[in-house]
């Protein structure tokens, strides 16, 4: 049963009421406040403040602030008048508790629907945003594209529009040479003098090298990785992605070598369960760590390991690793059947004496009653969650649980 707390004190104006709760020494990380127009919780296990306000209030203006031991909570009316009481004194406390905890998820419920539709918006825009990009860039790629054809266009006709007209030019320069073949040829001395000097030209014209042969170079490029285009690609993502690659190769191809310098007993892992079993009976609870260890490497589904692990961890007071093992064991343990009882019962033990041994009563007493669920009939574990009970409530001083 929580504590309920009475040292409370309340303000108010016409307009708001203002209520101090003393936080008893818990942190502003633990206290979990729900407030609606007519009912406030504020819940810090062990112990819980409720009011049922006489007035509805605005609850979508209300506010809390946590500081120097003291949760304030700030309540605007809705109606600007003086209170007389802050609570109403009615026996259906638990009719108005369980309509106002109903609204409170509903608007739990709406906030977290209108947050995935803010983000569902966001990611459109995003989506949209970046599709616009690339279609304006292939856009301009297309014009470039365009841009390029219509100049080799222009470059081609120019050409053949050149060949065409030397084409005719030397049909003209063939046609007029068959018509003076017709006639009778006068040679004049200028023809002659003309024929003489191009004959000494020719004698006097240097000879030129012949030409270069052809041939072919051969350029090769290295592959990418990505068949994707650079242009298109994300080249510090790609490396990000090639060096994590290379990482993680490097961390298997270890504990592969690693693996082969065990004898081959220490390859298999039941073999290993047992051998830390032993060391675990004889109180060598860092033997047994190791053990389980390199049974986890070489397989990682046996819940087993991981319960045994958390023994050990609990013993060497290494309590956060204790309560991650026995989680990790528990949630191998699924489903639940009749087979795995035992395992769930020990794996739930074990988590809540590192919960206790923590000062987390609350969590520990959780997993002490799962165990007592699954083995209803074993006194010493009935016991200590008696003596859970009993810190949580201030009636006994912290024992030793196991």
């Amino acid at each position: 049963m929580p504590l309920l707390v009475t040292d409370y004190s309340w303000t108010q104006t016409e307009s708001t009421v203002y209520i101090h709760v003393p936080l008893k020494g818990a942190k502003a990380a633990t206290v979990d406040i729900v407030s609606t127009d007519e009912y406030l919780k504020v819940h810090y296990p062990p112990y819980l403040f409720e009011a049922f306000l006489v007035e509805p209030v605005h609850d979508d203006r209300s506010s809390a602030k946590i500081g120097n031991g003291v949760a304030v909570i700030t309540l605007p009316k809705r109606t600007n008048r003086i209170w007389e009481h802050l609570m109403i004194p009615t026996e259906n406390k638990k009719e108005i508790r369980k309509r106002a905890l109903l609204k409170y998820q509903e608007k739990l419920s709406s906030e977290s629907k209108s947050k995935g539709e803010k983000q569902r918006t966001e990611k459109k825009y995003a989506l949209e945003t970046m599709m616009k990009l690339e279609k304006e860039e292939r856009d301009s790629i297309q014009k470039m594209k365009d841009a390029e054809r219509k100049r080799i266009t222009a470059e081609l006709d120019a050409w053949q529009l050149r060949r065409r007209q030397k084409a005719e030019e030397e049909q003209v320069k063939l046609h007029s040479q068959r018509e003076n073949q017709n006639k009778p040829q006068a040679k004049t001395e200028k023809q002659e003098h003309r024929k003489t000097s191009e004959r000494e030209f020719k004698k006097k014209k240097p000879d030129l090298p012949a030409p270069r042969t052809s041939g072919n170079i051969q350029v090769t490029f290295t592959p990418r990785v990505f068949p994707t285009a650079l242009r298109e690609s994300r080249v510090q993502e790609e490396e990000e992605w090639l060096y994590k690659q290379a990482e993680a190769r490097r961390a298997v191809n270890a504990n592969v070598e690693m693996l082969k310098d065990q004898k081959e007993e220490n390859m298999n892992p039941d073999w290993l369960k047992d051998k830390g079993d032993k060391y675990f009976a004889i109180g060598d609870y860092l033997s047994a760590v190791n053990a389980y260890n390199l049974a986890i490497q070489l397989n990682r589904k046996m819940p087993a390991l991981y319960s045994n692990r958390a023994a050990c961890h609990l013993k060497l007071r290494n309590l956060h690793k204790a309560i991650e093992d026995s989680s990790q064991a528990l949630d191998l343990l699924t489903p639940p059947v009749a087979a795995n009882q035992a395992a769930r019962a020990r794996a739930h033990v074990r988590r809540g004496s590192a919960f206790c041994q923590l000062q987390l009563y609350a969590e520990g007493l959780q997993d002490f009653q799962a165990a007592l669920k699954i083995d209803c009939h074993n006194e010493a574990l009935q016991a200590d969650t008696q003596k859970i009970r009993d810190i949580i409530q201030g009636t006994a001083v912290n024992p030793e649980t196991q």
